[in-house]
């Protein structure tokens, strides 16, 4: 008699008829994963599987990956443009002429009544490189709006901010191998499994490999806490105090590397004199991060050979952002870790191509790291685009944060938007909406026709996704990676790159301008402005084949060189005129919203692993939408006792600026007087954030909000919930 498995049915995997593999690089997050979808007879995409021989995956890929090939397939997908006078309307189907000529007629209209800068352009992290380059070129030099930026400005703007502050130019200056040479770890608010779970992979078979103490700063117990040597549960928005404090006990007890702080660094005795004020004693009281603890991470971090450290969106997105990457740089830059195996500040990318936008989209300046405040920059540019200088503006405008308010008070009445997506990634949303509301005309490019943004568009243009279309992303250690067309576009959605040159032929500078059709031209002409020994962000030595042949390739990749470079900084020379880093003093200021008796617990927001921002592609795949298809929120057992709150009930989460209806989850992940809700989630977690802006960046903070829990009639509540997934 036969028991168990040997009775059971043997496993099989049915036979998917896959003829071709087809290279691309994943879509989603900034890791930059190597893929093969498969295509069967028909020519249909059905597998995914990862490329062994990329060093960045090494054939791994997280669910998200392995099931990207049914992007192709997923509902919701525009068909045609569209097009309606009022947003009230119905909309009707239109040609892409029609679509166009409309386009440009109305924002020349626009801004020949209100002025150049009343059209705003808001784009994305989400599209190729050229494609970058071109909307940057067609919006700086066609339509000369100045009010243009991307929607990284809400996850990566702290990051580009900091590193500017500090190196004198954007661009993490690390990669992923520097895990195998490090012997200290820091990780500030950045959750690898679930936000980045190929970066902790490479991170977990390192430790395997030789064992180095992890140290996690996050408020949340956090997967990547959960396996860390040290969880430091710092108090929200207080990462400068802490950082400030490591920085106080390593220059106390003389663990600092003074002779690269010396030989490469200016601001030292400024630097020195205000991190006095903080020491561990003074700063527990503030971050909630006892002294001894203080201490014993700063003793690890100045004594180990190599230290490194990361972060994403826990830095990032607060008021005191830019600060925080600062902070982080001057703790790197006074233990001599940088440039250097094993030795980084390395910022964790949110976006599939963040890297793409903040080197040429143009929306920050000029493409190739330029500033339109450098007069030699706007010269040169216009002289290459074939258009007059005078024509730039002399300062960048307004960032994305910036231009709803102007839209709001109306200084801006006509709007782009780019593959993203505002009525569910900006704080307060209510506030969006009615902004929205104000456009006179209002055009989405996207995907998804389906996308909440839609809902108060004039236009909307049909684009196409990803693998439909050809070209490069950067991931987040500068390697540039091939995306190669696997099917054609769905229907009769266009590439961006074709949408914008397109555009571009309703505007006068057109005829005087290159616009080139296919994206390897448009890599060309990057490869042309790339060259130069004094510039980090040189391409030249790449081409599409070599890229592919190689599993992507880092920047600097200079012409005549096979390989591109792992490390910036690794002679110590630094972008600034004299060749030297700034240590900066932060002065840490708390305007953060606390909680109180009305609100009493914090808001915590973030991701999970099988969603990827708002939804809008993860959400129509059951495969990924099945593990959390519903709006839910974290919450301490305890907390939840005291208030009568029972597991999988539905609340109402209230803040000072909305409400929103989450099922609840019951975790000691938790602390008691904080919850956590995933932002994925349309009309709900950026109903209630705050979003005040870091100064320097101008991203929001997502993170440091109060709110208050109250029960509801959970068949009312559950209705609510249809209704919303619904919309």
């Amino acid at each position: 008699m036969l028991f168990g498995r040997k009775k059971k049915n043997p496993i099989k995997i049915a036979d998917k008829e896959i003829v071709d593999w087809k290279y691309t690089t994943c879509g989603y997050c900034s890791t930059g994963c190597s893929i093969e979808v498969g295509i069967n007879k028909q020519g249909k995409a059905v597998s995914s599987r990862g490329v062994a021989s990329a060093d960045v995956n090494r054939g791994k890929l997280c669910v998200k990956g392995i099931f990207e090939h049914e992007l192709f397939d997923t509902a919701g997908r525009g068909e045609t443009p569209l097009y309606r006078d009022k947003y009230i309307e119905d909309f009707r189907e239109i040609s892409w002429d029609d679509a166009f000529d409309t386009m440009a007629e109305k924002f020349k209209a626009i801004q020949e009544k209100y002025g150049r800068d009343s059209v705003a352009v808001i784009s994305t992290g989400q599209i190729l490189t050229e494609e970058f380059y071109t909307l940057g070129k067609l919006t700086r030099g066609a339509i000369g709006t100045n009010n243009y930026d991307g929607n990284t400005t809400l996850c990566m703007a702290s990051a580009v901010s900091g590193y500017k502050r500090s190196f004198g130019a954007d661009g993490p200056p690390g990669c992923y191998e520097d895990f195998e040479h490090t012997d200290c770890l820091i990780a500030f608010g950045s959750n690898l499994p679930e936000q980045h779970p190929i970066i902790y992979w490479r991170l977990k078979e390192a430790m395997e490999k030789r064992k180095f103490p992890l140290i996690v700063v996050d408020p949340r117990v956090t997967m990547l806490a959960q396996f860390a040597d040290m969880h430091l549960p710092i108090t929200p928005g207080t990462d400068v105090v802490l950082l400030n404090s490591l920085a106080h006990v390593i220059l106390d007890e003389g663990l600092e590397d003074a002779e690269y702080i010396n030989a490469h660094t200016n601001g030292y005795e400024e630097f020195k004199a205000l991190v006095a004020d903080y020491d561990p004693i003074t700063a527990a009281k503030i971050c909630g991060i006892d002294e001894d603890t203080i201490r014993n991470v700063a003793r690890l971090y100045a004594k180990a050979g190599a230290a490194m450290s990361i972060w994403t969106m826990g830095i990032n997105q607060s008021t005191h952002g830019s600060d925080g990457v600062v902070g982080v740089n001057n703790l790197n830059l006074i233990t001599g870790n940088i440039g250097k195996p094993g030795g980084t500040s390395l910022s964790i990318t949110g976006q599939c191509n963040a890297m793409g936008t903040r080197e040429w989209s143009s929306c920050s300046g000029l493409p190739g790291y330029r500033y339109l405040e450098n007069p030699e920059d706007r010269a040169e540019i216009a002289e290459f685009w074939g258009i007059d200088k005078e024509f730039f503006p002399k300062k960048r405008g307004l960032f994305q944060t910036d231009i709803f308010p102007a839209i709001e008070t109306g200084q801006i009445k006509a709007l782009w938007l780019v593959a993203s997506n505002p009525m569910s990634s900006l704080p307060n949303t209510e506030r969006i909406r009615k902004t929205l509301e104000k456009l006179e005309f209002f055009v989405v490019q996207d995907a998804y026709s389906d996308v909440e943004s839609v809902h108060y568009a004039n236009m909307y243009l049909p684009a196409s996704i990803w693998a439909e279309k050809n070209g490069c992303f950067t991931n987040t250690e500068r390697r540039v990676n091939r995306i190669t067309n696997v099917q054609p576009p769905y229907a009769n959605s266009k590439p961006d790159l074709w949408i914008f040159n397109q555009l571009a032929k309703r505007f006068n500078h057109y005829q005087q301008m290159n616009f080139p059709e296919t994206s390897e031209e448009v890599f060309e002409e990057m490869k042309q402005l790339s060259k130069g020994k004094e510039r980090n962000l040189d391409i030249s030595g790449m081409s599409y084949e070599k890229i592919e042949k190689n599993g992507g390739l880092q920047w600097p990749c200079r012409e005549g060189e096979e390989q591109g470079a792992q490390r910036l900084y690794v002679d110590g020379k630094f972008p600034y005129a004299d060749g030297k880093a700034k240590l900066i003093p932060l002065l840490f200021a708390d305007n953060n919203e606390r909680p109180d008796n009305e609100f009493p617990f914090w808001l915590n927001t973030g991701r999970v692993v099988e969603h990827f921002h708002t939804r809008t592609r993860t959400g129509k795949m059951g495969n990924c939408n099945k593990y959390s298809p519903t709006p839910y929120m974290e919450m301490n057992p305890d907390a939840a006792d005291d208030q009568g709150i029972e597991h999988m009930s539905y609340v109402r989460v209230v803040s000072r600026r909305s409400d929103a209806v989450v099922m609840v989850q019951l975790t000691q992940r938790i602390p008691y007087n904080m919850v956590f809700i995933p932002f994925h989630f349309h009309d709900c977690a950026n109903r209630l954030t705050l979003g005040l802006l870091d100064p320097y960046s101008r991203q929001p903070a997502f993170k440091q909000n109060a709110v208050r829990i109250e029960k509801i009639d959970q068949k009312e509540a559950a209705q609510r919930n249809v209704e919303a997934r619904a919309f």
